[in-house]
Order: C-alpha cells, then structure tokens, then sequence
C-alpha cells in the first residue's frame, strides 16, 4: 500500500487506512501454467541482476591502477573479507569462504534497499521466504562441512556439546544443544532478518501514510511532521538495512566457524 493509492483523508468521514498485511501482498504480474510472478520475485530477480552487474564492471577487466568502479567493488569487498570472514574465520581458513560471504552479504544489502527505492518501495526480505531460503543455504553448507571435516560421529559431538566430563547433566544439555543447533538456530537466522525489514517498512508506510492522510485543513500541521518523521525513518532504515546484512553474514561466518573448529 502506497500513500498516493487511497483518497481518504482526515475529515472527509473516512478511517486511516493503516498498513497491516496487505501491504505485503501483491497481484501476479503474469501467470505461466499455474506458476505466478509477482513484484517480489521481480525485486528479487533484479537483486541478482544488480549485483552480478556490479561486480562484473567492477572486475571484470581490473587495472594494476583502478577506476572509480573498481575502488569501490575493492572496498566492499575487502570490507566483507577483512572485517567479517578473516575475523571469524582466520585468514587461511575463510579465504575459500570470502566469495560465497561477500555474495551473500551484497545480495542480502540489496534485497533490503529496494525499501527506499522509489517504485519499487518493498524490501524482499520482508517476505519470511527470502530469509528462509538463504538461512537454509547456510544450514546445509554449514551441517555439509562440519560432517566433512569431523566425520559423522565428530558431527554428532559438535552439535550435541557432547562432553563426558559434564556426567549427570550431559543427556539434558545433548537435548538442549542439538535443539539449539540443528532447530533454533536456523530459525533464528532467517526471523531476525525477516522480522527487522517487516517491522521497518510497516513503520515507513504507517508515516508516509498518515503523512497523506493527515493533508486536510487543521491537519496539514500533523502532516509536516509526519513527513519530517518519514524522512527520518528513512535515513534509519538505510542504517538497519546494512546492519541486518551484516549480522546475517557475521551469524553466517559464526556457523561455519563453529564446524572448521576442533572443539565445539
């Protein structure tokens, strides 16, 4: 819902059309055999398209002395590998890591600004099945390589917490682990996400809203500063937006951490 789709007012006998969620629920934009395409998926595509884009202008053809373009690609990309894969990981470790991290940490980053984007105005991850299909992504890479580089019975100790010397309390804290490991902790990897970019634009369209709304006689003084809230809101969510991408490959990087170490 967009501000300049509804024609009520403040004082013209009509409620405030509040955002809720219909908001997040669009018209296909066309059908083929049952399969419906919608603005999210679209935004989606197009996240895809932007980043492989950007990185193959980027690089593509590099300079010994780099462009505007590359300096930046460089920058975004020794931010993710320096500060989030080397971090966790160490260097010789995460380096095999670096492109599937920065990958996902720009795709994340732009699914999310399509929030700000004029038209567009939607941020995909707020759609719960975003996150939940890069959260699984992590998931199987993560359960992959610790059954890789532990072997199955290795495996089974790392999620478990198995650790004999705990005695009495070890058959609880075994259920407590493997239910954190193997149930919570992908959940919460693709909530936190999903729940912050919901959240967020449910804000941004209450605001833009009553902005709108409130444009009627008396009201036009709310309006001002309903509309100096949305301005607000906004430079706020261009922050929470990276932050949230960050998190979701900083969690990431903790995971395969956890499965690269020999002790869980």
């Amino acid at each position: 819902m967009l501000a300049f789709e509804t024609d009520c007012h403040i004082f013209s006998g009509c409620g405030f059309p509040a955002p809720g969620l219909q908001s997040f629920v669009f018209k296909p934009l066309f059908t083929v055999n049952g399969f419906e395409f919608n603005k999210i998926m679209l935004l989606a595509l197009l996240s895809t398209v932007v980043v492989v884009w950007f990185f193959w202008a980027a690089f593509g053809k590099a300079k010994v002395v780099p462009g505007k373009l590359q300096m930046i690609g460089e920058a975004g990309y020794d931010f993710v590998r320096r500060g989030i894969v080397y971090d966790a990981l160490g260097k010789k470790e995460g380096e095999k890591y670096v492109p599937f991290v920065v990958s996902l940490f720009f795709f994340v980053w732009i699914m999310n600004l399509w929030s700000i984007v004029p038209i567009a105005q939607f941020p995909v991850t707020s759609i719960i099945a975003f996150p939940a299909g890069l959260a699984a992504i992590v998931y199987i890479t993560w359960v992959t390589l610790t059954f890789k580089r532990h072997g199955f019975v290795g495996a089974l100790k790392n999620f478990s917490g198995y650790d004999k010397s705990l005695g009495a309390v070890l058959p609880m804290l075994i259920v407590i682990e493997l239910l954190s490991n193997l149930i919570i902790r992908p959940f919460t990897h693709a909530v936190r996400l999903f729940a912050n970019m919901f959240a967020g634009h449910l804000l941004l369209l209450m605001f833009t809203i009553a902005t709108w709304y409130l444009l009627n006689g008396f009201g036009v003084v709310y309006a001002g500063a309903s509309f100096i809230m949305t301005i607000l809101l906004t430079a706020f969510e261009l922050f929470i937006q990276a932050v949230q991408a960050y998190v979701f490959v900083l969690l990431t990087c903790n995971y395969l951490q956890g499965a690269l170490a020999e002790n869980h």
